[in-house]
């Protein structure tokens, strides 16, 4: 499929953690990784710094969409953590509105960190929204 097909039908990003169908999301950011260098200078070597690679880190992914009724599924799955807050496997799906899958990620040790509901306002027109947001421990293979 090419860009401009993915352009044409719109990309959703439909969430599951562990068993939980969170549903689909239209906004995904923060997927990525960043590789954290440490500087080093060499004495009597003032021509470059040492670039030393030392640890990857990823970003927390926040996902948004308007309020739909999958927002009961977000809501009992985040009540489940009054127990405790334990670590989940996850995969987000990006796909076209046709189910067409675009591309894959499966991430290791989800743990939730913020649930944003919708605000309600009377006399407004704005789609009412939700955020949720998540932290991970990087990417599992297959998939990716």
């Amino acid at each position: 499929m090419t860009t401009d097909q993915i352009t044409a039908f719109g990309v959703r990003f439909k969430v599951q953690i562990d068993d939980v169908e969170l549903g689909l999301f239209t906004s995904c950011e923060g997927l990525g990784a960043q590789v954290v260098l440490e500087q080093r200078q060499e004495g009597g070597n003032n021509g470059h710094v040492w670039q030393l690679p030392s640890r990857v880190t990823f970003p927390n992914i926040k996902l948004t969409r308007p309020l739909t009724r999958d927002t009961e599924r977000v809501a009992r799955w985040i009540s489940h953590l009054g127990g405790g807050v334990r670590r989940y496997t996850g995969q987000i799906t990006a796909m076209t509105t046709d189910g067409t899958v675009v591309a894959q990620w499966n991430l290791l040790d989800v743990v939730p960190v913020r649930w944003q509901g919708p605000s309600v306002a009377t006399g407004t027109t704005a789609v009412l929204t939700e955020t949720i947001e998540i932290a991970h421990h990087g990417f599992l293979g297959g998939g990716n």
